[in-house]
C-alpha cells in the first residue's frame, strides 16, 4: 500500500494543477476563454493517449527483456519506443494544428468561442513531439509534484501577470512537461541508468507487441474524449457556449474527485494481487473492505459538498455571472452530485477486477462508465434538453453500478468459491 502511494499522491498534485488551469482561465480571461479549453481539451488528451499507448505497451515487453537478463533487447525496445511517440507526436499534432479551425467548426461553436479553442489547440499541436515523451519515461512523485507547481506558477505569470492570452495557458502547461520531460530523461541520455539509449531496430513483430499491451489502457483513456467531443457539440446547439463552461466546471471537479478515489482503491491492487496468488481470502477481503469503505466516503461526502454548495463552485471558476447561468449552473451541480451516489461502487469495483487479472471486466466497467453509458443515455433523454443531459452523468453510474454488481456476483459464483481462505 506504502510504495503506490507516491504515484497515487503525483496524480493527485497532477489534478490538482488541473483545477488551478481552469480556475486562473475562467477567473483571468473570462467565461468564452473557459468554454474554449473545454472543448479543446478532449483532443488534447486524444493526443497523449496515443502516446501513452505506446509507453505503456512499451512496459510490459521491456521489463520481461530486463527480467531474461537481455538488456540490450530492452534498450532497444525502449529507445524505439521513444522515437515512435515523437513521431507519432509529430503526425498528430500536425492533424490538430492544421484541423483545428475544422474540428470546432464541425462541433458548433461560435466565431469567437471557436478562435480561442484554436489558439489554445495549436499550442500543444506545435509541442507535441516534445510534450508526449513524457509517457516514455517514469515520473516520480517528485517531478509529478514538480511539474503541478512550475506549470502552475508559470500559467499565473503568464496570464495574470504579462496578460497574455489563451494561448499562454497551453505554452505554460508545455513547459512544464517540457522541463520535467529533460529532467526525467536526462539519466538514460547519460546511461546511468538501467535502460540506455541505442542504434533503433524496429521490427513488425515489436510494433505490434507494443501496441496490443497498450491497447486495453488506451481504449480506456480515449472512450471518455470521445464522450466529452460528443458532448460538447451537443451541448453547443442545446444550451450554447454557457452550457459548454458548466459541463467544464463539472469536469474540472471530477477531476479532483477521481484521484482520490483512484488513491485508496488502486493503490491497494498490488496488495490483492499479492494475496489472491496466495490464496488469502480473508485478507483480500478485509483489504476490498478498506477500499469500497474509503471510496464511498470520498464518493459520498463530496455528492454531500456539491449539492449543498454550488454557487460557490462555480465563482471558483467564473466570478461576474448573470442569474440566469447561475441557476443553470446551480441545477447542472446538484443533478451531477448524485453521481456520487453510485459511482464509488464501480470505481473500486473496477480497481477490484483488475488486480485480480481480469481485465476484461474492469474494461468493460470502465469503457461502459465513459462512452456506452452516457451516449445511450444522450439520446433517451434528449426530450428533456439540458436537464436530460446533466442527468445523465447520475443515469450512467448507476447503470454503471449495476453492472459492476452483475459482474462481481458472476465472479464470486464461478471463482471465488474455489479460492482457498486463511
Amino acid at each position: 500500500m506504502l510504495a503506490a502511494l507516491p504515484g497515487a499522491i503525483g496524480m493527485l498534485a497532477s489534478a490538482l494543477y488541473q483545477l488551478i488551469d481552469g480556475i486562473l482561465v475562467g477567473q483571468v480571461l473570462g467565461d468564452t476563454a473557459f468554454a474554449a479549453i473545454n472543448l479543446a481539451m478532449p483532443f488534447v488528451i486524444i493526443n497523449f493517449a496515443l502516446a501513452d499507448l505506446i509507453g505503456v505497451g512499451s512496459a510490459v515487453p521491456i521489463s520481461v527483456r530486463l527480467g531474461q537478463k537481455e538488456e540490450k533487447a530492452a534498450n532497444n525496445i525502449f529507445t524505439c519506443a521513444c522515437l515512435m511517440i515523437v513521431g507519432t507526436g509529430a503526425l498528430i499534432g500536425a492533424v490538430l494544428f492544421f484541423a483545428a479551425p475544422l474540428l470546432f467548426q464541425l462541433l458548433g461553436a461560435e466565431p469567437e468561442l471557436a478562435a480561442l479553442a484554436v489558439q489554445y489547440l495549436r499550442v500543444y499541436a506545435l509541442l507535441s513531439p516534445l510534450t508526449t515523451i513524457i509517457f516514455a519515461s517514469r515520473m516520480s512523485m517528485w517531478l509529478n509534484i514538480l511539474m503541478s507547481i512550475l506549470t502552475a506558477v508559470l500559467e499565473f505569470f503568464l496570464l495574470a501577470v504579462l496578460k497574455w492570452g489563451i494561448w499562454a495557458a497551453a505554452l505554460a502547461s508545455s513547459l512544464g512537461m517540457i522541463a520535467c520531460v529533460a529532467i526525467a530523461l536526462y539519466p538514460f541520455a547519460r546511461g546511468k541508468l538501467q535502460l540506455k539509449f541505442c542504434r533503433p531496430r524496429f521490427s513488425v513483430s515489436m510494433v505490434k507487441q507494443i501496441v496490443a499491451c497498450g491497447s486495453p489502457n488506451f481504449l480506456n483513456n480515449i472512450s471518455g474524449r470521445v464522450t466529452s467531443i460528443i458532448m460538447n457539440a451537443v451541448l453547443l446547439r442545446v444550451g450554447g457556449q454557457n452550457a459548454v463552461s458548466i459541463y467544464g466546471i463539472l469536469m474540472y471537479v471530477d477531476g479532483l474527485i477521481q484521484p482520490l478515489m483512484y488513491g485508496c482503491c488502486d493503490s491497494l491492487q498490488p496488495a490483492v494481487s499479492y494475496n489472491w496468488g496466495a490464496g488469502s481470502k480473508g485478507r483480500i477481503l478485509a483489504i476490498e473492505k478498506y477500499c469500497f469503505s474509503a471510496a464511498a466516503v470520498i464518493s459520498l461526502l463530496s455528492a454531500v459538498v456539491m449539492f449543498l454548495f454550488p454557487d460557490q463552485i462555480t465563482a471558483l471558476f467564473l466570478s461576474g455571472m448573470d442569474e440566469g447561468f447561475l441557476a443553470t449552473a446551480r441545477l447542472a451541480i446538484q443533478l451531477f452530485a448524485f453521481t456520487y451516489v453510485t459511482r464509488w461502487f464501480s470505481f473500486a469495483c473496477q480497481s477490484f477486477m483488475t488486480a485480480l487479472e481480469r481485465a476484461g471486466e474492469a474494461s468493460l466497467i470502465s469503457i461502459s462508465t465513459a462512452l456506452i453509458f452516457p451516449v445511450l443515455l444522450l439520446a433517451a433523454l434528449s426530450p428533456f434538453g439540458l436537464t436530460g443531459i446533466w442527468l445523465n452523468f447520475a443515469g450512467s453510474s448507476l447503470l454503471a453500478g449495476i453492472l459492476a454488481g452483475l459482474l462481481l456476483l458472476r465472479f464470486w459464483k464461478k471463482h471465488w468459491k474455489t479460492a482457498s481462505a486463511t
